[in-house]
């Protein structure tokens, strides 16, 4: 049973008690999957649109369609989710999917900055203020700090197990 739990925790290994970043891969994994799942209903597309139609980064998403794009960022989600999953195993697939996640997040950040009249910024007394699409983007930068910090942790023993 204690190899199992060892095992179970690879990604999550080192000096200290790692345990905490096992709830943040699962909390993750649990997030990547909802988000996939949402990807795949009307309301989320059309939701989804006004940011991929505006960034610099994802707007090529549209040669699919409105349908086309969500579905590709909702299959793209569970294998995030999938590889964070699998990461508990693996350190390299937790890096794997960490990145993956970092990237994801650092794209739905930048709509923050790229959708026009999600913020509106002013020399007044609320020198930023934003809509509720701001708001909802704003969540995602706690969410690229975890995964950074997973792949920051599971980096070391991706590169030890690519060495053996």
């Amino acid at each position: 049973m204690r190899e199992l739990v060892k095992t179970f925790n690879i990604a999550e290994a080192g000096a200290g008690s790692y345990r905490p970043l096992a709830i943040l891969r699962w909390v993750m994994v649990v997030i990547f999957v909802s988000f996939g799942m949402q990807k795949f209903t009307l309301q989320s597309a059309q939701g989804i649109a006004q940011f991929i139609s505006s960034s610099p980064f994802v707007s090529w998403l549209s040669i699919f369609g409105l349908r086309g794009e969500a579905y590709f960022l909702g299959v793209t989600e569970f294998v995030i989710a999938a590889l964070l999953a699998a990461g508990a195993f693996n350190p390299i697939l937790s890096a794997l999917g960490s990145f993956m996640g970092v990237v994801t997040f650092a794209v739905t950040w930048s709509f923050f900055f790229t959708t026009p009249g999600v913020v509106k910024w002013s020399l007044s007394t609320d020198p930023m203020a934003w809509n509720l699409a701001g708001e909802f983007l704003f969540k995602d930068i706690v969410l690229l700090c975890v995964c950074t910090v997973l792949l920051l942790t599971s980096l070391p023993q991706a590169v030890t197990r690519l060495r053996e």
